[in-house]
């Protein structure tokens, strides 16, 4: 690189960026980071006022205007559909006599899906660029900035820039060169085997099931895809993060990267699951449902993305956070990790203390978590 001055800026929202410059940074691989879904989220509402998700992307520009690096970045007055859970050191701070809100979230909304939060034209920028986010949070007192689900080729510019790791547990499928589900059970211990040909039988029993994607996927499947989403998101919190347009809007932006799966019942709806597919990996987002059907969950979001991950020649599927149910389903555990920078020293301390003892705890889970994954043994 070379060593001209850059500027570092926040721009009001990810949509008034030029669209072709951002997408160099993001890359074609991870449909979170790309221009058409960040700024879908600002359009539809799902993020911006009043949702204490505030678009704070943060660019750096080389003499000429363009970017050359870029954080997807928001100004949150709280700690919810960020998936990695702070609430803990929120009310530590608080209870301290300090700030925790406002804190810079360098993040997918709502999206506990691994990408790259560091969006580069050469790796030499990242501290440059870290440094800048930590200089908004000081001149803005912020209490902090956190990084979460960053890919793990990102880990080390963090740690190089100073920054805290964490560590969790998600649940991944890998796709170990598979030519079909039936080929992936047969990797599987034979009880696990039938147990889950006994699932899918059940699940499918009365009902058809649909992959659709691009131009298949029309306004009545959203219809449809709108209620099921309302109802798990108001049972798991209280109000749905996405709006009713962003749907639209992906449908209209997004629809040869998502793949809806949608279950009938005598030629009606009755449940579905959202994916996003990756250039390696196919992306599990959403479900619901309005009517219980035993195993319906398992199918369309574990074994569905299973058949299209083959289909696709992807390499992995992502199905979200938490659920140790993935285990017995082929899932295996992978740990995620995120980043995080506090302001004040005495503070920054008494995070990383907690940090070291939770890695070994994590360590411990995966450890136990690897002995019990379904496939056969030796």
């Amino acid at each position: 690189m070379s060593e001209a001055p850059l500027t570092a800026r926040v721009a009001a929202s990810v949509g008034e960026l030029p669209s072709d410059q951002w997408d160099v940074l993001s890359g074609s691989d991870n449909p979170f980071t790309s221009h058409s879904f960040l700024s879908i989220m600002e359009q539809s509402g799902s993020v911006g006022p009043g949702t204490g998700w505030n678009p704070a992307p943060l660019v750096l520009e080389d003499a000429r205007g363009q970017l050359v690096a870029a954080l997807p970045a928001y100004a949150k007055s709280h700690s919810q559909g960020e998936y990695v859970f702070d609430h803990a050191w929120a009310d530590a701070w608080h209870r301290a006599g300090g700030d925790y809100y406002p804190k810079l979230q360098i993040a997918v909304p709502f999206t506990p899906a691994t990408g790259p939060r560091l969006l580069l034209t050469d790796e030499s920028l990242a501290t440059p660029l870290l440094r800048a986010a930590e200089q908004l949070c000081v001149q803005n007192g912020f209490s902090s900035a956190h990084a979460t689900f960053i890919e793990a080729a990102q880990r080390k510019l963090f740690e190089q820039a100073g920054w805290l790791l964490r560590s969790d547990i998600q649940f991944h499928w890998e796709n170990r060169d598979y030519a079909s589900f039936d080929d992936f059970l047969s990797a599987l211990a034979s009880r696990k085997r039938r147990t889950l040909r006994k699932e899918r039988a059940t699940a499918q029993d009365g009902v058809e099931i649909r992959r659709l994607t691009g131009g298949d996927i029309r306004p009545e499947h959203w219809d449809a895809f709108w209620l099921f989403y309302q109802d798990t998101g108001a049972r798991k919190w209280g109000t749905p993060y996405l709006t009713r347009e962003a749907f639209d809007l992906l449908g209209e932006q997004m629809a040869d990267r998502i793949l809806l799966v949608l279950a009938y019942d005598q030629g009606q709806p009755i449940a579905g699951a959202l994916n996003f597919i990756g250039g390696s990996a196919l992306f599990g987002r959403y479900w619901g449902c309005v009517q219980d059907r035993r195993f319906l969950h398992f199918e369309l979001c574990y074994y569905q993305a299973i058949d299209a991950a083959i289909e696709l020649d992807l390499k992995r599927v992502e199905a979200g956070a938490q659920g140790g149910h993935k285990l017995a389903r082929g899932y295996a555990p992978v740990q995620t990790w995120s980043a995080h920078w506090i302001a004040d020293p005495g503070f920054r301390e008494a995070v990383a203390d907690f940090l070291r003892r939770e890695r070994e705890g994590v360590a411990v889970d995966r450890m136990y978590l690897d002995q019990r994954t379904p496939f056969k043994k030796g």
